[in-house]
């Protein structure tokens, strides 16, 4: 089952493969009241670690900007998405909080599922590690997630089918960044390294077209 729970950062790094069944989380209320809106450990280019020769990176200026870079079309210049990224950091762990609506220009994200009134707003989650060269994004176990919901232990809404699995957990934010502090929700392997790319964004984008000049058509 191919995950929506990890469609941000697909999107975010240009793998929005994501026909088919999905599986997905998110949140009613971002975690906490202690949301900042940098990490310099952020700053610079970033690519992912298994694939070098990816047209999509993500950039963060120096004031902190999260700058999507994703190529529309093959050989042609990349396009900039400026996205609002959030951080939280709780009890020694980091997180990355992303509003759904924060992303509509780069994935088409549907309403969330089995909820009435939809809320105008949700928000993803993932924890991560990061030091000055590697980036490490663990998702938010949607399975778990389910389960804890089913049990009552989390407060939420389960909409399942054969293909699709779409999670929906309510709460105000208090209750959120306790869900983060021991709800044990994220993978725990992470899903997405991002290694630091020596480039600036211009001398990313010429290397990126010039390497698909150079491949036999």
């Amino acid at each position: 089952m191919k995950s929506c729970t990890r469609i941000l950062f697909f999107a975010l790094l240009g793998m929005s493969g994501i026909l088919g069944g999905c599986t997905e989380t998110r949140f009613a209320s971002p975690p906490g009241d202690n949301i900042e809106t940098c990490d310099v450990r952020w700053k610079g280019l970033w690519g992912p670690r298994d694939e070098q020769d990816s047209a999509s990176a993500f950039y963060v200026d120096d004031e902190c900007h999260f700058i999507f870079l994703d190529q529309p079309e093959k050989g042609g210049p990349l396009k900039q998405f400026h996205i609002p990224v959030n951080f939280v950091h709780a009890d020694g762990s980091d997180y990355v909080v992303i509003a759904d609506t924060s992303i509509k220009d780069v994935v088409k994200i549907k309403p969330v599922y089995g909820v009435d009134p939809v809320p105008e707003k949700a928000f993803y989650f993932a924890r991560y590690r990061a030091d000055k060269n590697h980036i490490d994004l663990y998702p938010v176990d949607s399975e778990r997630v389910a389960r804890q919901i089913v049990d009552r232990k989390i407060d939420g809404t389960v909409s399942k089918t054969p293909n699709e699995l779409h999670v929906f957990v309510t709460g105000d934010r208090t209750r959120m960044l306790e869900i983060l502090r021991h709800g044990s929700i994220f993978a725990d392997k992470p899903d997405i390294k991002m290694v630091r790319l020596n480039q600036t964004v211009d001398e990313f984008e010429h290397s990126v077209i010039q390497a698909q000049r150079k491949k036999p058509k």
